[in-house]
């Protein structure tokens, strides 16, 4: 009787896995088909598979749109804003879980306060700056903006990761003679790379598919990101639905992507973050 609650429970565990893992897939895979399917095609069967595959949309979108500069905008921000972030946030995290300072506890919990305060409430201090360094409708003024973009998160994620680091490392380099910058940059860094690939996937998912303040700080098309491109799509092709799910599709590929590549080190960085170092 026992064995057999095992086995059912087992069943039925295994069953509500499987349908999350499809109500969470179904609608990626089908924009993605939607992308390949002819107007009179998504209208008439829109959960059949397409008939054929036609890369025409994506084509059209690259050559008729000005879509390579929204990719390449979108590159610039997320990519360069994640680099820089990632490096101070991750000296910050280390800082706050290998040493012992007055206000320690006070600084870690202003960080995560921050989680409180609603991103549109930093509107006007954000534009004033923006103005005031002359960076008004550029992609460089966004990037500016991106670089404290998931900052209370990333700190959390890091100084968890670093924390789960030996403090005995960190007392063998000193040993050896190795300074602040050595032991971080060569022991604990490496070391944290689970902590890393998980707040720099938060932070570049976050910068890539941000809206307001892209829209906001950018005046030209020349200057916007894939976000604000897609808002403009929604309406321009409002009855072509084959270029909407083709552009849909180039918004969201990059993201699972690099997901896919790093999946094994953010689950590594889920389950090491409640060991204490």
């Amino acid at each position: 009787m026992a064995q057999t609650k095992k086995v059912l429970t087992k069943v039925l565990l295994y069953f509500v896995e499987i349908f999350v893992i499809v109500i969470s897939i179904f609608p990626i895979l089908w924009v993605i088909a939607c992308s390949f399917k002819t107007n009179g095609e998504i209208l008439s069967s829109p959960l059949a598979l397409p008939t054929s595959l036609s890369f025409e949309p994506y084509l059209h979108l690259f050559q008729e749109y000005n879509f390579p500069t929204y990719f390449l905008n979108s590159i610039l921000a997320a990519g360069i804003s994640t680099f820089v972030s990632l490096f101070f946030f991750a000296m910050s995290g280390y800082v706050l879980a290998k040493f012992s300072f007055p206000g320690r506890g006070l600084v870690f919990a202003l960080f995560t306060v921050t989680l409180l305060v609603p991103g549109h409430s930093r509107t006007q201090p954000i534009f004033s700056l923006i103005m005031n360094l002359n960076l008004y409708d550029s992609i460089w003024g966004v990037t500016v903006v991106y670089l404290s973009a998931g900052l209370a998160m990333s700190i959390f994620v890091l100084r968890s990761g670093f924390m789960a680091i030996p403090k005995s490392l960190d007392e063998a380099a000193g040993l050896e003679g190795a300074g602040f910058f050595r032991t971080f940059w060569s022991i604990n860094l490496p070391l944290a790379k689970s902590a890393l690939s998980t707040a720099g996937i938060l932070m570049f998912l976050g910068n890539w598919n941000e809206y307001y303040f892209a829209s906001l700080l950018t005046i030209t098309d020349t200057q916007r990101t894939l976000p604000i491109a897609l808002a403009f799509f929604t309406s321009e092709f409002a009855y072509n639905y084959t270029q909407l799910f083709a552009a849909l599709t180039v918004v969201i590929l990059p993201g699972i992507i690099i997901y896919a590549f790093a999946q094994e080190q953010v689950q590594a960085s889920v389950v090491s973050s409640g060991v204490k170092g």
